[in-house]
């Protein structure tokens, strides 16, 4: 019976340490990778990116949808990918339109902060107002603002301060207005439908009032609250004025289409803020190529991405180059004809 114990004792002696010593293979082989060939490359592959590589995200809100915002837009979009920043590669774009409505333009800025983007362009004042006041800690870009300083947007053209600076797209008014009397030297009267909602509107409405005195000119306001009231605002004016001008406003600028129907029906001109209003029917600009200020904004974005710059310290910008553009076949409907003068120093005409 003793030797029975005994050997028992011995064997017991003898296996524990052989399972300690499994138990221990084991232990490593579970936690330490080195040891097990099989699993090792995929280890390395779903490693962390470096932040070299990380993709950037940039939200794109866009207040209204009408071709000169769209070519801002689209120039950003397309100068980015230039400057090494290409969609769905090292950025990752998020584009939403506001429909012309302030409550869901403060929901997308919302969103955007949640989200945490990496950077905001907001196109259009209302669009940038509702971006600023919803984050104060990411960088924000505008553009086709008029006038930031007026909206509250910056504190100042050179030096912007906070995290928002951008492009603005102030229009030559005086010049504009000037394309009129060339064309039509005995008018005296202009019409101006505009939203009664947007700052910049009224900077250019007061612009107008003040030049055009000396242009031989009265200006005639028809303020409108919706879309909907555009064609009864232009079709106020038949009778009491000689034209009209079409200031950047979102709002009518999306229902130009209305302008320019009452407009060739009463054989009134049309002269607008920018171009792609005269690709749209009306009859000249002088002004800005929102194609051009989209890449213009889209380098200052390129900036603050790199951490060359912070939005606080870089002063808001302008296009320098403006160019005329004529539409011959809407001075035609609105039986105006374009003097040789003004074709000859076109940078486009439409036929």
């Amino acid at each position: 019976m003793f030797k029975q114990k005994k050997s028992i004792k011995i064997f017991q002696s003898f296996l524990f340490p052989l399972l300690l010593l499994s138990v221990t293979a084991c232990g490593q082989q579970s936690t330490t990778p080195a040891n097990n060939p099989t699993p090792a490359p995929a280890t390395t592959t779903a490693s962390a990116p470096s932040t070299e590589t990380k993709q950037l995200t940039i939200g794109i809100a866009q207040f209204v949808e009408h071709p000169a915002l769209d070519a801002a837009r689209e120039g950003f979009i397309s100068q980015l990918a230039k400057n090494g920043y290409e969609k769905d590669k090292q950025v990752k774009i998020d584009v939403q339109s506001a429909q012309a409505s302030m409550d869901t333009a403060i929901q997308i800025a919302q969103k955007f902060e949640a989200d945490k983007v990496d950077l905001v362009l907001a196109i259009a004042t209302p669009m940038a107002q509702a971006a600023t006041q919803t984050s104060k800690e990411i960088p924000i870009l505008f553009t086709a603002v008029t006038d930031p300083v007026e909206t509250g947007l910056v504190a100042a053209m050179d030096k912007p301060g906070a995290n928002v600076t951008g492009t603005s797209d102030m229009n030559p008014v005086e010049e504009q207005l000037k394309l009129i009397k060339e064309m039509k030297a005995d008018a005296k009267s202009v019409g101006i439908i505009y939203s009664s909602g947007e700052v910049n509107s009224k900077v250019q409405v007061d612009t107008a009032k003040a030049v055009a005195g000396k242009l031989g000119l009265e200006i005639k306001e028809a303020a409108i609250t919706s879309a909907t009231e555009v064609k009864q605002a232009a079709e106020s004016m038949v009778g009491k004025v000689d034209a009209f001008y079409v200031p950047t406003d979102n709002m009518v600028v999306s229902s130009i289409a209305a302008v320019i129907g009452v407009a060739e029906a009463q054989k009134i001109p049309v002269i607008a803020g920018e171009e792609n209003s005269v690709k749209s029917g009306a009859i000249a600009t002088y002004g800005i190529d929102y194609t051009k200020l989209g890449e213009q904004t889209a380098d200052m974005a390129t900036k603050i991405l790199k951490g060359e710059a912070k939005p606080a310290d870089m002063a808001v910008e302008m296009q320098a180059d403006m160019k005329l553009v004529l539409n011959k076949k809407a001075a035609e409907k609105m039986g105006v004809t374009i003097p040789q003068t003004m074709l000859d120093r076109a940078g486009q005409v439409i036929e």
